[in-house]
């Protein structure tokens, strides 16, 4: 099997667009990460993402050049409605044992917050003893760490785990297990992670395991209907996903599974969209108290209101 690697660049909003017209095309999901943002570095250092790359893959078969046809006229529809979505995809094939090698020209360490450090596995780094050094192999699931929401909620974890030692955590929308991962090594006591997707479920697993922390994390294909049916709540939960997404999980009773005084930090949401999503968060019993930005990306942490 070969496949077709799908890339455009864009800025956060217009990256966010692409990304959602990808999803229908591309297999086992879509990866948006910083352009250009590829050395070791610390948080003060990191430059404000105005590019983002956003890529999925798929099969080269007998219906990939349908599917490619598709794709480019449903972006030029895109288009018309935002001038500022590309229209013009660039293509490489690559064989199946080295689509993960696609991943690797991309993906090198980087050091966020006070203490984090997340490599590749296949790259080593020195670390001190009290750093959290988070290695992964993201595979084809949503999750290097390259992408602005997903170093915000990993800061943000850094910061409110400390005064949460053994929280039960909850990574909903798993991706590759590195937020899961993280607060596992940041002093969680308990994760449960979950993802619509096998791939994300099977890789999170993968990646605990690498990292020795299988031992605390739960990981299996699931959703918030799943959590709500068994009556699972949570001290801190941790939702990267998309604002359109968190917004329908708040209409699903999504506040329900994080306990009284708990707390909810969302990712992947845009600035212009933050309004509505804390909105949202407002009508499922969590009130919004912070914002943490970089660039168009907002993440947005909550707190379980006490009846």
């Amino acid at each position: 099997m070969r496949w077709i690697e799908i890339t455009l660049e864009a800025d956060g909003e217009a990256a966010e667009a692409v990304a959602e017209v990808l999803r229908r095309f591309g297999h086992q999901g879509v990866a948006i990460e910083q352009v250009g943002f590829y050395i070791e570095t610390w948080e003060d250092e990191i430059p404000t993402p105005e590019r983002l790359a956003v890529r999925a893959y798929l099969p080269e078969d007998a219906r990939a050049e349908a599917a490619k046809a598709q794709l480019e006229d449903a972006l030029h529809q895109l288009h018309r409605l935002y001038e500022a979505v590309p229209t013009t995809p660039q293509y490489r094939v690559i064989d199946e044992q080295d689509w993960a090698e696609a991943w690797k020209v991309n993906y090198h360490p980087l050091r966020l917050g006070r203490k984090i450090v997340v490599r590749p596995l296949w790259v080593e780094v020195e670390s001190a003893p009290d750093e959290v050094v988070i290695a992964l192999d993201p595979g084809m699931a949503f999750g290097t760490g390259t992408h602005p929401s997903t170093q915000l909620v990993l800061e943000a974890t850094e910061d409110l785990l400390p005064e949460r030692r053994g929280a039960h955590v909850l990574d909903l929308g798993c991706g590759s297990g590195i937020l899961a991962i993280g607060a596992a090594k940041m002093g969680a006591g308990s994760i449960r992670a979950l993802d619509t997707d096998p791939m994300a479920v099977q890789i999170t697993l993968e990646n605990a395991e690498v990292n020795g922390v299988q031992g605390l994390i739960s990981a299996e294909t699931g959703s918030l209907e799943q959590l709500l049916a068994n009556g699972e709540t949570f001290d801190l939960a941790l939702v990267n996903i998309l604002a359109k997404v968190i917004i329908a999980m708040c209409d699903q009773r999504l506040g329900e599974v994080v306990r009284p005084d708990g707390i909810a930090v969302f990712g992947g949401i845009i600035e212009e969209q933050a309004a509505e999503v804390e909105a949202a968060l407002r009508t499922t019993g969590l009130t919004p108290y912070k914002r943490r930005t970089a660039g168009d990306w907002v993440v947005i942490e909550a707190r379980k209101t006490t009846p």
